[in-house]
């Protein structure tokens, strides 16, 4: 069976992309390599990486769309906060741009959203379990 072993997204600028997310989340740096074309945080299991625009050129020869701030990804990167508020109000202050306040949902998670300096969709989000443990849960 296969693993998810790391999430890359391809950025501008890998080093400043990943001083917002130790900034802006608390994570924690793996490596940036000797370039500057890639680099690690710490998420549990699974990594979260982020790669130049160069590096995507070469890995993909065929073309790619760049991430944009003019619109609205089809991904996010889903970061599990005890305090989606707190969390949410440390983002901002670190420099994430607000796209939608915090919100709780009908199986009872509450979930924020922001974007990054690269127009990365970020999702903060209580823990699912913990909503799932309510009665209003979609899971019963």
């Amino acid at each position: 069976m296969n693993r998810l072993g790391t999430i890359i997204y391809y950025v501008e600028n890998v080093e400043k992309t990943i001083e917002f997310f130790e900034k802006a989340f608390g994570l924690v740096r793996s490596f940036i390599d000797p370039t500057g074309s890639y680099g690690q945080l710490e998420t549990g299991m699974t990594s979260l990486g982020f790669a130049s625009l160069e590096l995507a050129k070469q890995n993909l020869p065929q073309g790619y769309q760049p991430i944009s701030r003019k619109a609205l990804p089809g991904c996010e990167i889903s970061f599990t906060a005890k305090d989606v508020h707190r969390s949410l109000n440390h983002a901002v202050k670190a420099g994430a741009e607000l796209i939608a306040s915090p919100e709780e949902k009908p199986w009872g998670q509450t979930v924020a959203y922001v974007r990054d300096l690269n127009g990365i969709l970020i999702e903060i989000a209580s823990d699912m379990m913990a909503a799932c443990s309510k009665d209003s849960c979609c899971c019963h």
